[in-house]
């Protein structure tokens, strides 16, 4: 979509039209009292997390150059009270190489040009990757194979045999 020269396309989220150029707005984590809601039964107190903010890499011209956009957060899991011990263990296995040798997992955003929004981003990335591994796996149960699939896997062995069996010439007969 043209509009006074500015090249504009559709989003899928909701935006605000400011003058010519149309932005786009993104929902922040859900964040209530100072805590960041992962699921129901987790919830994070901002206070366990650090946020670093460094200048952004790649194209943007002086902005880049000047501002500190780039943010990373830093979050203690091994210190953190606020999840289970199977939860805790569940991120270490998972993430392993997000996480320092300090035991620090590390989350970083560079999408957007300003820092909040780039603040925000590293709390949505992190509730998703905590909500990956929130619930636990059930283990499997190793099960026999049915005496019907074992008559099943047997009859297309026998037919595939009988069908290269045809396929050779009268002379290949040992």
């Amino acid at each position: 979509m043209r509009r006074r020269g500015v090249v504009t396309r559709e989003l899928s989220s909701p935006v605000e039209d400011s003058g010519n150029r149309r932005m786009a707005t993104f929902p922040s984590p859900r964040l209530e009292r100072e805590e960041l809601v992962v699921t129901a039964g987790v919830r994070i107190p901002l206070r366990e997390f650090d946020f670093e903010f460094m200048r952004s890499s790649g194209p943007g011209g002086q902005n880049v150059n000047k501002v500190n956009t780039k943010v990373r957060l830093r979050w203690s899991v091994a210190g953190s009270s606020s999840i289970t011990e199977s939860l805790r263990e569940r991120i270490q296995d998972k993430y392993r190489r997000r996480i320092t040798v300090e035991g620090e997992f590390l989350v970083t955003s560079q999408r957007f040009r300003d820092q909040e929004r780039n603040r925000a981003d590293c709390l949505e990335k992190l509730a998703g990757l905590i909500r990956d591994v929130a619930v636990a796996r059930r283990t499997r149960r190793p099960t026999r194979p049915t005496r019907a699939s074992k008559e099943r896997r047997l009859d297309q062995k026998r037919r595939r045999s009988r069908r290269k069996q045809l396929r050779r010439s009268p002379g290949d007969q040992e």
